[in-house]
């Protein structure tokens, strides 16, 4: 890309608006991540017994696994959400802003 380019990128409103928007989800996606990854650390630390009890009687799968399978399935879904606001929200923007820096 041109200097003259990315200098009209960088300098206009919608790139920074752009910026704003998707930095602002991811955060908040990651703090919601971090704090369901973090819940599942502290409990496997401070109640271990819970995490390693039978779902019920008799099984061999434990509290802890079906956590983390809970856990990963979440992270997915999260991961989705991402991709589909990006492919809608933060993709129309930058096609406006693309639009309007190549005039």
């Amino acid at each position: 890309m041109h200097d003259q380019t990315y200098d009209r990128v960088v300098a206009h409103p919608k790139y920074a608006e752009l910026m704003k928007k998707r930095n602002r989800f991811a955060l908040l996606l990651s703090a919601i991540v971090l704090g369901v990854y973090a819940s599942f650390v502290f409990m496997a630390t401070m109640a271990p017994a819970t995490f390693s009890s039978p779902l019920s009687e008799g099984m061999t799968w434990c509290v802890g696994l079906l956590a983390g399978f809970v856990i990963q399935a979440f992270a997915f879904v999260m991961t989705g959400i991402y991709v589909r606001r990006a492919n809608s929200e933060f993709d129309a923007l930058n096609r406006v802003l693309i639009e309007e820096t190549a005039r």
